[in-house]
């Protein structure tokens, strides 16, 4: 797992990157990479995220990212799985992995 924090989604991260990791480390025990602050929408959004955006696009076929916690399962060569909404805890994610295993 990797975190890519985001503040477009009502200003949930406004802090620095050392500010939202420490949060992050303290609030909810996170231990997987986080990376700098990005975006995810428009003009400014990352390539990462473009690229990610277009390779799995949402259920209603909107490529835009809706809400913080969007997930992407991206295989070890570099294809994009799936998108999932930000509801999807990862323990979902990982019962579901036995599909594509």
């Amino acid at each position: 797992m990797l975190a890519f924090p985001c503040n477009q989604f009502g200003g949930q991260e406004p802090g620095s990157d050392a500010d939202i990791q420490a949060f992050a480390q303290t609030q909810y025990d996170v231990n997987f990479p986080m990376f700098a602050k990005i975006e995810v929408n428009g003009s400014g959004a990352c390539a990462l995220y473009e690229w990610l955006k277009s390779a799995a696009p949402a259920d209603d076929g909107s490529t835009d990212i809706a809400w913080n916690f969007t997930k992407f399962l991206v295989a070890r060569d570099g294809t994009v799985i799936r998108r999932f909404a930000p509801q999807t805890s990862p323990a979902d994610i990982g019962r579901e992995l036995t599909d594509w295993l």
